[in-house]
C-alpha cells in the first residue's frame, strides 16, 4: 500500500502450522537478578496465542517515526485484526482519503476524530467533513528487534 511516506508492507498471516516457543512460564525478572530457573517445560504457540482471526489478520512492517513515543519505531512488526470493530483509544491502520497510516484514534465527546501520532514533531490529523476514512484494521500486537543492525 503507497503512504504520502512511503509503502506500508503487508504480509498476510500463516495459522496453518502450530509456532510453539519454550518460555519461562515464572517469568523474566527486569529488576534484581534470581536464579535462574532448571528446568523450562512451558510452550506457547505464537499462532494461537497472538492470531484471534486468521483470515482477518495481517503483518506489517512500520515504515516512519510517528509512533516513536510509543516505543513502536521504524522496522517493527505489528500484528494487524481486520475483523476488531474500531474504539476510542485504539492503534489502527488507518486510510484517510486514500493515504495509509499507523496512528491512535481518538473521539472527542462531540463526535469529532482525530489520528493521534505519537510524536511531538507530528500534530494530530483531523478528520474532516467530506473526508473518506477507513479503519483498514486494528493493531494488536508490536513485535520489534531489540538488537538492532550495526
Amino acid at each position: 500500500m503507497k503512504t504520502a511516506t512511503g509503502i506500508i508492507q503487508l504480509f498476510r498471516s500463516d495459522t496453518s502450522t502450530r509456532l510453539e516457543l519454550i518460555y519461562a512460564d515464572s517469568g523474566i525478572r527486569a529488576g534484581f537478578p534470581s536464579p535462574a530457573q532448571d528446568y523450562i517445560t512451558e510452550t506457547i504457540d505464537l499462532n494461537r496465542d497472538l492470531i484471534q482471526h486468521p483470515v482477518a489478520t495481517f503483518y506489517g512492517r512500520v515504515i516512519g517515526d510517528s509512533m516513536i513515543e510509543e516505543g513502536i519505531e521504524e522496522g517493527d512488526l505489528i500484528v494487524i485484526d481486520r475483523a476488531l470493530e474500531a474504539t476510542n483509544g485504539d492503534l489502527a491502520v488507518c486510510c484517510l482519503d486514500g493515504e495509509f497510516t499507523l496512528k491512535r484514534i481518538r473521539i472527542t465527546e462531540n463526535g469529532e476524530i482525530y489520528l493521534m501520532p505519537s510524536n511531538r514533531n507530528y500534530s494530530p490529523i483531523p478528520v474532516k467533513d467530506g473526508s473518506e476514512l477507513i479503519i483498514w484494521g486494528i493493531v494488536t500486537y508490536t513485535i520489534k528487534a531489540n538488537r538492532r543492525p550495526r
